[in-house]
């Protein structure tokens, strides 16, 4: 040691490090003054002793021979430099203490590490620090379990090891049911504290070897082991009562909760990681539809298969038609119900194929809707009515949009640049939004249909009856037409029900000043009676079904009217 030694030594244990010197032939090790206050536990004979002191560091104790031998010598004055960290112990009941080494060593005439000169600092907190970066990259902050990506890879090592050693397990799927009423009526603490709570119950019923993760913001992901299908029913009838039976106590009160889980067998109905989470998450979806709180399991079935095929032929005909200007319209007339007078036409949807048949609307919208395709539909029937309408001065016609199509953004654009570019079309145009989905946001649909009255168009709510919206929601949103489901209309001649429940919905839509359309006109006898309520219009066989033919391009014949 030098002269300075003592005061560097001093600087050195005021900053939790010591300094020391290390013979290998002699295995002695020469420390700084004050060694003691960075190691208070350890006896100073077991601290100058390469092989006593080896004995206390963990994991390996070999670590500093290793460090030295995996890097070739500098030969020179300077040494060769090197840096590792371990664990010190002095007894098995002992906190571990994190060292960090660094130095330099010198090679002696054979070239191996004959001595080093090496500084030790204590750096618990660091690596406490690093330990908890490492926790937060691999577990949820809030539960504890693990993320969403290391869930993901445990289960791809499951079903590998599956495969390999055959043996059975199963991925769930655990969706919190309402959780978002939960956040609306208590706050996003509250669910914070339901979501910790219903882990926590989970955590609790598992067995040994299973794997628990948050896998979204409601869901948790689980995978068991050596888990059969009974095996399964079981499990997850414990993981429901758990979640099910007992109130959970939050800061705002006790909130009841409820859990819902889907499935599937591994390897047996899933052998990869998409395969296990599509098909679990289907399931699970499936089951919060048929009865919340309930179980359900992922099982071969051909006619859902069938449909799937069905909806990627559907798609790419719906997409290619579009890319090829396949996709007309029809006209339906919709004639005065005295007079049997043309009023107006809509517009349905056909798509042309390549053997020149044309493919119903019935065909088309509901895959469309259902797979995301509607609003490019709706898009390019727009563009074909206008233009009909413009080129055709005398004629009104009317077109479906889907609800989705309400809240579009580029159809409103596309349909404000129209009008703006053939003044008067507006006036000879009539929207007509399907009934049959529920209105969500009743506030945003009538701003919708306040900016095309602004315009000049009329509104129109079709297959009224159908589905949810009442004749209050009718008033609030200020609608001209109210078209009258055909199934309540094509039976009315034998149907006393019918004939009841259409003559109510005509006398009220007068009162409000809506006009009425009847779908689905079958006879004669029908008419009379519509006519006689003060329905205003009928469509449906008896007058005339949708032709891809301009019906005003030809000759305007007026049906007979009805004696």
């Amino acid at each position: 040691m030098t002269p300075e030694l003592p005061q560097t030594a001093t600087i050195l244990s005021s900053l939790g490090q010591a300094a020391f010197v290390w013979d290998l032939a002699s295995d002695v090790i020469v420390w700084s003054d004050h060694v003691g206050a960075v190691f208070p536990d350890v006896p100073l004979p077991q601290l100058c002793n390469g092989t006593e002191f080896g004995k206390l560091i963990e994991p390996e104790r070999g670590v500093r021979s290793e460090a030295m031998r995996q890097v070739a010598p500098l030969h020179g004055v300077d040494g060769t430099p090197y840096r590792i960290e371990y664990g010190v112990r002095t007894h098995s009941a002992a906190p571990l203490i994190w060292v960090e080494e660094t130095g330099c060593w010198f090679a002696g005439p054979d070239g191996r590490p004959a001595r080093a000169h090496r500084i030790v600092r204590i750096n618990n907190e660091r690596h406490a620090r690093d330990e908890q970066l490492l926790k937060l990259s691999r577990h949820d902050p809030l539960t504890g379990e693990l993320n969403r990506t290391h869930l993901l890879a445990t289960l791809a090592e499951v079903i590998e090891e599956s495969q390999r050693f055959r043996f059975a397990c199963a991925f769930m799927l655990i969706g919190i049911d309402h959780l978002a009423r939960i956040n609306d009526a208590f706050g996003f603490d509250v669910a914070d504290g339901v979501v910790l709570e219903v882990a926590q119950r989970i955590r609790a019923r598992l067995r040994g070897g299973d794997t628990l993760g948050r896998f979204s913001g409601n869901k948790f992901g689980l995978i068991l082991k050596n888990c059969t299908m009974d095996d399964m029913t079981v499990a997850a009838e414990r993981f429901l009562a758990a979640v099910r039976d007992e109130v959970v106590p939050t800061k705002s009160g006790p909130v009841a909760v409820t859990v819902t889980i889907g499935a599937v067998s591994v390897p047996r109905h899933a052998r990869s990681v998409e395969e296990a989470v599509n098909r679990a998450h289907e399931t699970l979806d499936s089951a919060k539809r048929r009865r919340i709180g309930s179980f359900s399991t992922w099982r071969p079935n051909v006619e859902r298969d069938a449909q799937r095929k069905v909806n990627i032929r559907v798609t790419d005909e719906i997409v290619t038609a579009l890319n090829e200007r396949r996709i007309v319209t029809a006209f339906e007339p919709v004639v005065h119900a005295d007079t049997r007078q043309t009023a107006f036409y809509e517009c349905l949807v056909r798509m042309r194929q390549d053997d020149g048949r044309a493919v119903l609307a019935p065909d088309i919208v509901p895959v469309a809707e259902r797979l995301g395709l509607i609003r490019l539909v709706d898009h390019r029937i727009l563009e074909l009515v206008v233009a009909e309408l413009a080129s055709a001065p005398d004629v009104t016609l009317s077109l479906n949009i889907s609800p989705e199509t309400t809240m579009d953004p580029d159809w409103w654009a596309s349909i404000e640049s129209m009008m703006r570019a053939h003044p008067g079309v507006a006036e000879r145009l009539i929207v007509e939004i399907t009934e049959t989905v529920e209105i969500q946001d009743i506030d945003d649909l009538r701003g919708f249909v306040t900016r095309l009255k602004d315009l000049g168009s009329r509104i129109a709510i079709d297959d009224f009856g159908a589905g949810h919206t009442s004749f209050r929601n009718l008033r609030k949103l200020g609608v001209d037409i109210v078209k009258i489901d055909g199934a309540f209309v094509q039976n009315l001649a034998r149907s006393a029900d019918d004939r009841a429940f259409v003559q109510t919905l005509v006398e009220l839509a007068r009162r409000l000043q809506i006009k009425t359309v009847a779908e689905w006109v079958q006879d004669d006898s029908s008419v009379t009676l519509l006519r006689d309520w003060g329905c205003d219009y009928i469509q449906g066989r008896l007058i005339g079904l949708a032709s891809i033919e301009k019906p005003w391009v030809a000759s305007r014949a007026v049906l007979p009217a009805a004696s």
